[in-house]
């Protein structure tokens, strides 16, 4: 139980870049499991007609793995390129460019299944949604230098090339359906980018559901009690502020009429606490 709450704490104070690993790794941990089960209903089918009957698998497949190596170059890609990512861009932009590059990667996916009308395994991995966030960092910020021990020094939007390459190498292989989901989210991570350069951000309407959706789960706030509270707080204020000034012109009332010697004790105490305030 102990390591269940240390996984816990840690996962609460993790940044967006972290969780989405955290939640990765939750997944393929499951996978691994139940690999027949996940892959036969969590991964996005090639054919267009199955995808009818799972159209959850759309934003399903990019958050499995099935292999330890797929899991690892992904999530190590994200883990740094996510971070550096957040230096520039908000949390709300970085889930932006995740879900939508991984939903844009399956739907270039299912149309060249459904346009060459051929047959292809079903995809799963989040390689659209990384390609999308590198290519994106990269265009943002393509000369920014990375230290990489035993090379040096290496220019980001190099390495966003070399990850987009070896996706294009993967196109002369039979199963390329990965490949080209890796190019839909290496397009539209830069295509992106560009478009907020611009000042027009085309992920904004994907922001407002999430925040519709995440402001359901949010607790009613019991404003009316809050507001009767001050309100009751505000009144009784309010009486104490006027009877003290009737007090304090019925004194002066009195000095004007009979001088200050006419003032008792207490009447003199009073208005000296006044003036003091």
């Amino acid at each position: 139980m102990a390591i269940l709450n240390d996984i816990k704490q840690a996962y609460y104070k993790a940044n967006v870049v972290e969780k989405i690993i955290y939640v990765n790794v939750l997944l393929f941990l499951i996978t691994v499991l139940f690999r027949i089960f996940i892959v036969k209903w969590f991964a996005l089918p090639a054919t267009f007609e199955a995808f009818i009957y799972k159209p959850w698998t759309l934003l399903s497949y990019f958050f499995l793995h099935q292999r330890l190596f797929h899991i690892l170059s992904n999530l190590l890609v994200l883990y740094y390129v996510g971070n550096l990512f957040l230096d520039f861009y908000t949390k709300k932009q970085f889930l932006n460019f995740y879900f939508l590059g991984g939903l844009f990667g399956g739907l270039v996916f299912l149309s060249y299944y459904y346009v060459t009308n051929s047959y292809g395994a079903p995809l799963i991995g989040a390689s659209a949604a990384v390609t999308t966030i590198f290519v994106a960092i990269a265009t943002k910020i393509p000369r920014y230098n990375l230290q990489l021990r035993f090379i040096g020094s290496v220019e980001l939007w190099v390495l966003a090339a070399i990850w987009v390459v070896l996706s294009i190498l993967q196109l002369a292989a039979p199963d390329k359906g990965g490949a080209i989901a890796h190019l839909g989210g290496a397009i539209f991570g830069f295509v992106y980018a560009k478009q907020l350069e611009k000042g027009n951000d085309i992920g904004k309407w994907f922001e407002a559901i999430v925040d519709y959706f995440a402001n359901l789960f949010k607790p009613s706030k019991k404003s009316h009690l809050k507001t009767v509270y001050k309100s009751k707080s505000s009144t009784s204020k309010t009486n104490v502020e006027k009877s003290k000034q009737r007090k304090i012109d019925d004194i002066l009332d009195k000095i004007s009429k009979s001088g200050y010697e006419s003032l008792t004790q207490e009447e003199k105490d009073f208005l000296f606490r006044v003036g003091k305030k």
